[in-house]
């Protein structure tokens, strides 16, 4: 994957962080977030923490390791920020209470540095924390077997930021969302628009024990079905507002930071 990353790319700049590279950037860049870095329950939590830091600071494209792409980013420099497509969303509260069916993925995404909805990202991860009462909402109406992992992914995760999209309509003008030519679609799910495909290694997901794993993937199936066939309801595409006005540039907000560090960037964890 990182050998794909840096052939589409030659004339990027690539940064890779490991665990104590992580850990180092977090102390230099942040120090301030270190308790609440620390604080997080599960160790994944924390990568997504520092990935949304990471674009914050260096702008540039994000990408986790089991994303191959297929063609440059370069198209998408034009855009202040770009999110893929991740799929239907299970949550009812998402669903009813924000008009909002799908999500957004955090596998892979641009940004240029500084940019307010990103920083809105990492706040609300912090409030996540801070206020448990504000993430309940999320957590209703859920595959109960897998109720431990939707805590992650609404937390910090994929669930967090299309929550960060739907409750900031202003900031949601200045995000680029690949999306699909039909939402339902369950193949074009995971992919990074048309650029590349999310493989879905999944490493961070929990031990649930053998039994267990089947029995809540096979929940999860039968859930996502009857949502499919809900959202299916409401047609292929979804309001376009996203699409249509993606505001700034990260060619013009990142320049300073493209000039001084050598170019575009991409990061990898």
């Amino acid at each position: 994957m990182v050998t794909n990353i840096r052939l589409l790319h030659p004339d990027y700049e690539y940064l890779f962080f490991n665990d104590q590279a992580v850990e180092r950037f977090i102390d230099q860049e942040f120090p301030q977030y270190r308790v609440a870095f620390d604080s997080f329950r599960y160790r994944i939590q924390r990568y997504d923490f520092f990935r949304y830091l990471a674009i914050y600071r260096y702008g540039g494209f994000y990408c986790d390791l089991d994303v191959m792409l297929v063609s440059s980013l370069s198209s998408l420099l034009e855009y202040g920020c770009v999110f893929p497509f991740e799929g239907l969303s299970f949550s009812h509260f998402l669903r009813t209470e924000r008009n909002m069916d799908w999500e957004i993925g955090n596998y892979a995404f641009g940004s240029a540095a500084g940019h307010p909805f990103i920083e809105a990202i990492i706040e609300n991860c912090l409030r996540a924390q801070r206020e448990p009462t504000w993430v309940s909402p999320m957590m209703r109406k859920l595959p109960m077997l897998s109720k431990s992992e939707f805590y992650i992914l609404y937390t910090t995760g994929p669930g967090l930021v299309s929550r960060t999209l739907a409750e900031n309509p202003e900031l949601a003008k200045s995000v680029m969302v690949l999306f699909p030519d039909d939402v339902c679609d369950v193949n074009r799910w995971n992919c990074f628009g048309d650029f590349g495909v999310h493989l879905m290694d999944a490493s961070w997901r929990l031990n649930k024990g053998r039994l267990r794993k089947r029995l809540a993937d096979q929940l999860e199936l039968w859930k996502m079905r009857g949502l499919v066939k809900q959202s299916a309801t409401l047609g292929k595409t979804r309001p376009n507002h996203y699409v249509d006005q993606a505001l700034d540039s990260l060619q013009d907000r990142g320049k300073s930071r493209a000039q001084k560090n050598g170019g575009d960037g991409i990061i990898t964890l």
